[in-house]
């Protein structure tokens, strides 16, 4: 079997593909996955890239937090798997359901090995059936962005019919995220620093779309749309630059799912303009095994599909992960586990 391997902030040269000898035996509550795919997000470039990732890190670690794969064996003791079941990885599998926890903190692709390898060994508390519907590549996207996005809309205040929702960019999280709202019935104004993008976000559901290059003071435009109130629930993902607008976006009452920054830098908070919109900011640290359950039978009675934006062979990590540092992807960008042709 192959895997990759990689030691935080050693960048792509420092990734290196390596051969080694199936597992010969798992553990009482282990299972074997045969992975299928991968997919990327911002997580990775933090940890192979920027070297500057929040939680623990292991040495020559194997990377990727989100994969899919089938169940291939089975320690004596698991009962939450079985072998020839299609899963996905839940990325903190000590977090069942609850309030996250430094209790909960152990993470796949991070202070566990990762998904970016032929054949996993992992913890039962790890493995999440996938819907019927979806292929390898497709289930691969959900553990890290959707449930981020499903936690951001369902983790508070959950979501109602006739709710107003704002999304920041295109992002795997934003997209996740409108597709998501429009199975509650919400509305979603969306924004976007490129214009290319605007039509695609449009058909994906978003109702309204402000190019924010064009309208810097997108806050307004916000207000305009919604006759003055503002928005019920922000899904913030823009880090430093953006929570300032967020504040002004959002209604009296509302909330601000703060998922992160993307820039890479601390966002200042403006402590008076939080309390002058009169919000609710509420941290979200991805989500639970009980979110990813949920999400799933959403998804099933649905059928919804995650939008991928190109899929890589297994043997062109390096390609992929450049790829998508670039920035200019409209979906996922995956990892399957096939030879090149």
């Amino acid at each position: 079997m192959k895997s990759y391997h990689v030691d935080m902030g050693a960048g792509l040269d420092g990734l290196c593909m390596r051969d080694h000898e199936p597992p010969s035996s798992l553990g009482p509550h282990q299972v074997l996955v045969k992975v299928a795919a991968v997919s990327l997000n911002y997580r990775e470039l933090l940890i192979i890239m920027q070297g500057a990732y929040p939680l623990p890190v292991k040495p020559d670690v194997i990377p990727v937090s989100d994969g899919a794969g089938e169940v291939v064996a089975i320690g004596r003791d698991v009962t939450r798997a079985k072998v020839g079941q299609r899963i996905a990885v839940a990325v903190f599998p000590r977090w069942h359901d609850g309030p996250f926890s430094l209790e909960c903190a152990a993470q796949i692709g991070g202070s566990l090995d990762g998904m970016l390898t032929e054949m996993a060994v992992l913890s039962e508390e790890a493995v999440v059936p996938i819907p019927d519907h979806l292929s390898y590549p497709e289930a691969a996207t959900l553990p890290c962005a959707a449930v981020t996005a499903w936690n951001a809309l369902t983790g508070g205040r959950s979501l109602r019919a006739g709710d107003v929702v704002l999304t920041l960019g295109s992002g795997g999280v934003s997209l996740f995220a409108i597709q998501f709202a429009k199975l509650f019935g919400a509305r979603v104004i969306a924004t976007t620093s490129s214009a290319d993008k605007a039509g695609r976000l449009a058909a994906l559901g978003a109702e309204a779309v402000i190019d924010s290059r064009a309208t810097p003071d997108w806050p307004a435009e916000v207000r305009r749309l919604t006759g003055g109130s503002g928005v019920d629930r922000v899904v913030e993902v823009g880090g430093s630059g953006t929570m300032e607008r967020s504040f002004r976006s959002v209604a009296v009452g509302g909330e601000i799912a703060w998922v992160g920054g993307l820039s890479g830098r601390a966002s200042p908070i403006d402590v008076g303009g939080l309390f002058n919109a009169a919000a609710t900011l509420r941290s979200v640290a991805l989500g639970s095994r009980a979110h990813f359950i949920g999400m799933n039978r959403a998804i099933a009675a649905h059928r919804l599909r995650p939008v991928i934006d190109r899929v890589f062979p297994f043997e062109e990590a390096r390609a992929a992960l450049a790829y998508y540092a670039a920035g200019n992807s409209f979906g996922k960008v995956v990892i399957e586990m096939r030879r090149s042709s």
